[in-house]
């Protein structure tokens, strides 16, 4: 599902406690000469809120049939994200479809500064605290996509240590 990061590490579900969080639940319909069927399709987000996260997409007639299907979806596609603290390592930025989300580390106490489909994704990895901010499009498909898009761009310091081949303490201070 996600094939232009580099430093995915997928997990199972086995063992975890996933919570999961329903985002949004949309009515649509289908125009046939027969009139009108209506379906509902969901997005859901599920996570142990100790950096471990996925989301999934359900569709059927009825709307716990759509999220049960969602739930399901996003156990197969569980990632786990770095969390420093109770917040993200570095500032990200994540892009989807129209929709834009900018996400800033905060210190203790800040709390999650998020709204609606940012706020469930964040709260379901498990980020305490966090500054954000969602521009362009506001549906919620694309502004939870978006989220994943940051979150899996992000890197730990043990990783950014490795990469540039020097100790985690010049990563810090250098």
């Amino acid at each position: 599902m996600y094939q232009n990061y580099s430093n995915i590490e997928y997990v199972k579900p086995a063992g975890l406690d996933l919570k999961d969080r329903l985002v949004a639940v949309q009515r649509v319909t289908k125009v046939t000469k027969g009139g009108r069927a209506f379906g509902f399709s969901a997005i859901v987000v599920v996570g142990d809120e100790n950096g471990v996260i996925g989301q999934g997409l359900g569709k059927s007639k009825e709307v716990p049939v759509a999220i049960s299907k969602a739930i399901e979806d996003a156990k197969k596609n569980l990632v786990r994200i770095p969390i420093k603290n109770g917040t993200l390592p570095h500032e990200q930025k994540g892009k989807y479809g129209g929709g834009r989300v900018f996400l800033k580390p905060a210190s203790d106490g800040t709390g999650v500064i998020a709204g609606g489909a940012v706020r469930a994704v964040l709260e379901s990895v498990g980020v305490r605290n966090v500054l954000s901010k969602s521009q362009g499009s506001s549906n919620a498909h694309n502004v939870v996509k978006a989220t994943f898009d940051a979150l899996l761009q992000l890197r730990s310091p043990e990783t950014v240590a490795s990469q540039r081949g020097v100790s985690i303490d010049k990563v810090f201070n250098g």
